[in-house]
This record gives C-alpha cells, sequence and structure tokens, in this order.
C-alpha cells in the first residue's frame, strides 16, 4: 500500500489513459485480485518467466493481436508520467526503429558517486539517440580528464530507465532468442538485442521516479507524495 492505494492500482492508473489497452500481467493470485478489485484488466502469465519481456510478450498473446506497439512497463514505477510514455511511443515516429526505451542525464549534483554504481547501467547514445552500447560500467571512457566532476562536467552520461517498448513482430522474435555473450557478460537482457542486430532508440526525460524495490524505496515514495501533496 502507498498513500492509501495499492503500489500497482497507482501504476495502472497512471498508465491506462495513455494508451489504447493497458493490462496488468502477473504470476500471483493476489495481485490479479487486487487488480480486478480495482477494476483493471489483468492476465495471469508462467511463474517461470526470466524477464518481464517474456512476461509480456505471453500476456500480449493471450491479450490478442491487432496493436502495433507494446510498452512494458514495470510493477514498481508508481510515479511513471505522460511525458515519458509520450517519449517512449514518439521514438516509433521512425519506422526503423524495432525497440524503444528512456534514459536521463546524470545530474552533476547526484555526484560521481552515482555515476560509478553499476546497479544503474549506463547508455551510449549515437546521433539520432540510437542507443550504441549499454553498460554496468562508465562509458565512455573520458581520456585526458581526472575521473570525478570534471568528466560529468564535459560530457553528458545517460543513466538507463528500465522502461521498454517493441513492435508488435519484434516481441515475439526477442523473446526466442537465446542469452548472448554480452547480455551474459553484463547481465543486461537488451545487450541480447543489441548483438542481434535489433534497432534500440532512447527517449530522454528529465523526470526521476521512484521505482518501488525495498522498504526503504517504499518509505521514499511515501515521502514523495506528501512532499507533492504539500507542494
Amino acid at each position: 500500500m502507498l498513500a492509501g492505494k495499492s503500489v500497482i492500482q497507482r501504476v495502472y492508473e497512471q498508465v491506462k489513459g495513455l494508451v489504447d489497452f493497458a493490462v496488468v500481467a502477473t504470476d500471483h493470485q493476489l495481485i490479479a485480485e487486487e487488480v480486478r478489485r480495482f477494476g483493471g484488466e489483468v492476465v495471469m502469465t508462467s511463474p517461470d518467466h526470466k524477464s518481464g519481456t517474456d512476461r509480456c510478450n505471453e500476456a500480449f498473446d493471450k491479450v490478442g493481436r491487432g496493436f502495433d506497439v507494446v510498452i512494458n512497463v514495470q510493477g514498481d514505477e508508481p510515479f511513471i508520467q505522460p511525458s515519458q510514455i509520450q517519449a517512449i511511443k514518439d521514438c516509433f515516429d521512425d519506422e526503423s526503429v524495432d525497440i524503444a526505451t528512456l534514459v536521463k542525464p546524470f545530474d552533476v549534483n547526484d555526484g560521481f558517486d552515482a555515476l560509478v554504481n553499476p546497479n544503474s547501467p549506463k547508455v551510449v547514445l549515437g546521433n539520432d539517440n540510437q542507443a550504441l552500447y549499454f553498460s554496468r560500467s562508465v562509458i565512455p571512457f573520458i581520456r585526458g580528464k581526472e575521473q570525478g566532476t570534471e568528466w560529468m562536467s564535459t560530457h553528458t552520461f545517460y543513466k538507463h530507465i528500465g522502461i521498454y517498448a517493441y513492435r508488435a513482430q519484434v516481441l515475439s522474435e526477442i523473446t526466442a532468442l537465446p542469452q548472448s555473450s554480452l547480455e551474459l557478460a553484463e547481465s543486461l537482457e537488451q545487450l541480447r538485442w543489441l548483438q542481434n542486430g535489433y534497432k534500440i532508440k532512447a527517449g530522454i526525460t528529465n523526470v526521476e521516479t521512484v521505482g518501488i524495490d525495498t522498504p526503504e524505496d517504499l518509505q521514499r515514495a511515501e515521502l514523495f507524495i506528501k512532499n507533492a501533496a504539500l507542494s
């Protein structure tokens, strides 16, 4: 529960009005019951999926074809914003794009420790915002500059936000691919797609969301809502 509503209800309500059809994909009966309680759409999926992309593909198969693009929003992102969903959708104006995701520039005020944190994947973009590579390491390496604030003040580093969207046909294709060597090395499934030649385009957002992975994150989210109400 988060400020009187379940987290999954907050995510659903944030997304529902921004897409043609929204559905919660879950393997847990209690989550399904909660979604039905607040009037949401839900589909049960296998408990054996190794990634959210695999679960998304099964849900899409069960919901039925007919949609051009599938957006995969994690169930722990109650503060996802309309501008972020729109940035993802806009990526598909380019017909060559197979997959879209979001990135956010690292803020110098967050400090160098935030940049080097391996739990916060980095991404290097091409001139058309095409993702060239994702890594848990800091990329690119800034030669001739002292590591720290000098790096961050001379180059824009991008943090990957784990929201994906896929063209419908691409979604079924990438879930059939075996794990790749780069994916196994970095434990980042998007590297499997890049290694197999799929084009990933990044929408850029300056909105910082609060994902909820731990009890401490839930406390931060409660504070976030309280401060938003006060302002």
